[in-house]
């Protein structure tokens, strides 16, 4: 009963495929169907919800953790343990939330498609909900009303349709039933046909509901939403560094276990040996401060306007290489302005401008709109003293709508409406040539062109009609304030920007080489071309493409997977339905505030100011958090490091353990949690637009992070090894323990101050190093109470005697090893690195 390719055939010719007729169809038919096709709503997938929070542990980061919080337990630190389990639930449950939240865009978009609906019945017009629409019944639409179903319009009254929610057009569309289309032809030029989830905004139609449910392309939305999302650069990131992390410290532990049982130490030393170097390897507070660093990212953004949906979302923005923007709302204003104006006669067509039109204080169609602002004051004036006698409603077929107005004694038809419709009932032939050359003119530029005309009243009959052209308006939707020098920012930085549209090419086009985004040599491609291309050329041709006119869903959806085959980290714009299988396929979706539920729930940010410099300023954000992410991982896997080189240095130089467990839990308590949360605090450190994004594998531990780690682990275990020896030497065991533990945990913060500041040196700058993160001093100094307080207060529990002052000298002495090595390897990279060329490209 559903018919294929219902545009391309007559009406009598479908219902009777249909099995329907002009009277509707019978209570016992509409039934059956219900039956067989089911209601006409969006399906809900299900979930198990216990599944969904399961899969929240699935992370190397969390086995970790749990290991920690094992080890705890073992060494009956219930505290540290019952924390660890503590932050997992958190995280997990956090995850938890979010994933529910993302389920919710599926009931938006079902939402789009409930209403009340008047339909044919077995000749009588009754009112149903929309949910009981099947294929065959007749439907009545009227202006203002929701389209419930796919339907082949049999009847049109100047019935025009925004579809902007499906296609992506920012202009109403006018629909005529007469049309008979190919059967090839795209949703957006199906101009005979109304679509489910689009709106009328103007007319009245009857028409022949097509297909309902999960049959109508709404639906095949729909289901693209339905899709997971993929995982954020920041989780692959992450989970990249753990693997590595791992496998690396597996390595060492085990190496270190063989050594002692080689050098015949005893089952339960290499046993006590292993867990101290698991305890030392796990950063367990790496969660905590990602966490930290995300949400202060995020409460900063949301002073911007841009409201976080999806907390890793906030490193996205960082990471992206490609942003896809919609144009209309987002790089343009969203509403027509008069660009140009070729007038015959200038007084005339300002007064057909006035009252051909429906404006009224500001509000109605977009062209109508525009025309009364473009007019200006005079706009109200005018019609006061031409009062109206007929309005005539745009008509489809003739492309064109009128008012019949007195002017003085006399009665006026005033038109506006195609330059080729008017043409056939002009008189002034002469101008014609001057007409069409202007109006080329404009077209070629992407503005959208109307003709204006007025002539004297004889008739309603539109083709009797006389009137003279008078002038000719080009309109365009101009750029919003501030795009342009954001689309160079983003430029500048590596970020390529493309434009993906439902307009016309030449629209398309015209605006964004108007705001840098279209540049000579680039290529612009439309949806019909796109779907020529297979998989091979599409991927051949992205790099030279900045602008996709003409695109449907479909389009853009496949656009992003390309993008993201090619290894580009994709940000998408989009506020409409339309836009919901790439927000959800998007790396990083963003939804407008002014846009629909469906695409705000399904994005993972979204923008209270559509405006794209919005979106290059969030990035500049995200690139800030990323690098305070990077500055963490540094920090807090060189202090795991350093624990599990100077244990295994021990075990090699046949030593004793030179540090207790509880000793080490200490460490990372008061060394590394009191400095690490204060990380989501640093500030800028250089100008981070001025470079190119980073690849996902090298965001937190490329081969650089990796040797400078290294470099600093080896500086500070070979500092606190000579340490340990010197004392042993002079004091005996627990002196040199006990001295170690407090020289370690001072080691540790100078490595913490030399973190603050990845690419320039402590000492190039030292106002700023003070100032990056004054904070950093704050939890210096806490943890300095709590270390005295191990010392000289819980000596018992943390095997500590009173310092020396041979023990202080020792100290201090491994404290400036430890800065001025990293201080030395600081200049020489800087050196190095001012010595290199730079260059950055466009990205892609």
């Amino acid at each position: 009963m559903i018919s294929e390719h219902p545009h391309s055939k007559t009406v009598a010719l479908l219902l009777r495929e249909m099995e329907s007729s002009a009277e509707g169809l019978s209570h016992q038919q509409a039934k059956a169907r219900l039956l067989h096709y089911g209601p006409n709503e969006i399906e809900e997938e299900r979930h198990n919800y216990v599944v969904l929070f399961l899969s929240q542990f699935k992370s190397p980061l969390v086995y970790i953790l749990i290991i920690a919080a094992l080890l705890s337990f073992i060494l009956d630190n219930l505290h540290e343990g019952v924390l660890i389990l503590f932050i997992i639930m958190i995280n997990a449950s956090i995850g938890f939330w979010q994933e529910l939240k993302a389920l919710t865009s599926i009931k938006a978009l079902k939402k789009l498609t409930q209403s009340k609906t008047e339909i044919k019945r077995e000749k009588r017009v009754v009112t149903l909900p929309s949910s009981e629409l099947v294929p065959g019944d007749l439907i009545i639409l009227y202006e203002g009303d929701l389209v419930p179903a796919d339907i082949r319009l049999t009847k049109t009254e100047g019935v025009v349709i925004d579809e902007s929610v499906l296609t992506g057009e920012s202009l109403p569309v006018q629909k005529d039933a007469e049309l008979i289309l190919p059967p090839d032809t795209l949703p957006y030029k199906l101009d005979n046909m109304a679509l489910s989830g689009t709106t009328v905004t103007k007319g009245k139609a009857e028409g022949v509901v097509t297909s309902t449910g999960k049959y109508t392309y709404f639906a095949s939305i729909a289901a693209k939403a339905s899709e997971a999302s993929p995982d954020t650069p920041l989780s692959k990131a992450l989970e990249h560094f753990s693997k590595k992390h791992m496998s690396l410290l597996l390595v060492m532990i085990f190496i270190t276990a063989l050594l002692a049982f080689w050098q015949g130490r005893e089952s339960i030393e290499i046993i006590y040996l292993v867990i101290a170097e698991l305890v030392s390897a796990v950063p367990e507070g790496l969660p905590i401060v990602v966490t930290l660093v995300l949400t202060i990212g995020a409460m900063a953004l949301s002073l911007k306007k841009v409201y976080i949906r999806h907390l890793p979302s906030v490193e996205t923005l960082g990471s992206a290489t490609v942003i896809a923007s919609d144009k209309t709302g987002t790089i343009t204003e969203g509403k027509l302005e008069v660009e140009e104006v070729f007038s015959l006669h200038e007084t005339f067509a300002q007064t057909v401008s006035a009252l051909a039109n429906e404006s009224v204080a500001g509000k109605g169609d977009p062209v109508d709109t525009a025309l009364a602002r473009w007019v200006g004051s005079e706009y109200i004036r005018i019609r006061e003293r031409y009062p109206r006698v007929n309005l005539y409603p745009f008509d489809t077929k003739y492309r064109l709508m009128a008012s019949s107005n007195m002017v003085q004694k006399e009665h006026k038809i005033f038109v506006k409406g195609a330059f080729e419709s008017l043409r056939e009932f002009a008189r002034n032939n002469d101008d014609f040539e001057t007409l069409q050359h202007e109006h080329d003119t404009m077209a070629s530029k992407g503005l959208r062109v109307i003709a204006l005309g007025l002539g004297e009243y004889r008739t309603d009959d539109i083709e009797a009609w006389q009137i003279e052209i008078v002038g000719l308006v080009g309109f365009i939707d101009p750029p919003k304030e501030g795009v342009k020098e954001a689309v160079a920012l983003a430029q500048s930085a590596g970020v390529k920007v493309m434009m993906i549209t439902g307009d016309d090419p030449l629209t398309a086009s015209a605006i964004s080489a108007s705001v840098g985004i279209y540049q000579e040599g680039d290529r612009v491609v439309t949806g019909s071309e796109l779907n020529r291309m297979d998989d091979e050329t599409l991927r051949r041709v992205l790099p030279q493409v900045s602008v996709w006119a003409r695109v449907l869903p479909e389009h853009k959806y496949r656009i992003v997977k390309a993008l993201q085959k090619r290894g580009e980290i994709v940000a998408v714009t989009g506020d409409g339905v339309n836009d919901v299988p790439a927000l959800k396929a998007a790396d990083l979706g963003i939804g407008m505030g002014s846009g629909t539920d469906a695409a705000k729930s399904t994005a993972k940010m979204v923008l209270g100011d559509n405006n794209l410099s919005v979106i290059v300023d969030a990035i500049k954000q995200g690139r800030t958090i990323a690098g305070n992410i990077r500055k963490s991982i540094y920090f807090l896997v060189a202090t795991s490091l350093d624990e599990v080189i100077l244990i295994t240095g021990a075990i090699l130089m046949a030593l004793p353990l030179p540090l207790y467990p509880v000793q080490i839990l200490w460490i990372n308590l008061v060394a590394d949690s009191a400095l690490d949360k204060t990380f989501p605090f640093l500030k800028e450190e250089e100008d981070v637009m001025k470079k190119p994004p980073t690849r996902i594998h090298a965001q937190f531990l490329d081969r650089v992070q990796l040797l400078r780690v290294l470099y600093a682990a080896l500086v500070i275990s070979l500092g606190s090894l000579f340490l340990y020896v010197w004392m042993i030497d002079h004091y005996g065991e627990e002196r040199a323990i006990s001295t170690l533990f407090t020289g370690f945990v001072i080691a540790t913060w100078i490595n913490g101050l030399q973190s603050l500041k990845e690419h320039e040196p402590f000492l190039k700058n030292l106002k700023r190093s003070l100032k990056i993160n004054p904070y950093i001093f704050y939890g210096i100094g806490i943890g300095s109470v709590l270390q005295l307080i191990a010392i000289y207060f819980l000596s018992d529990i943390f095997h500590t005697q009173p310092l020396t002052s041979d023990s202080v000298w020792m100290i201090m002495l491994l404290s400036l090893w430890v800065f001025g090595m990293i201080e030395i390897r600081k200049w020489g990279e800087y050196w190095w690195r001012n010595d290199q060329p730079r260059e950055i490209g466009r990205g892609l």
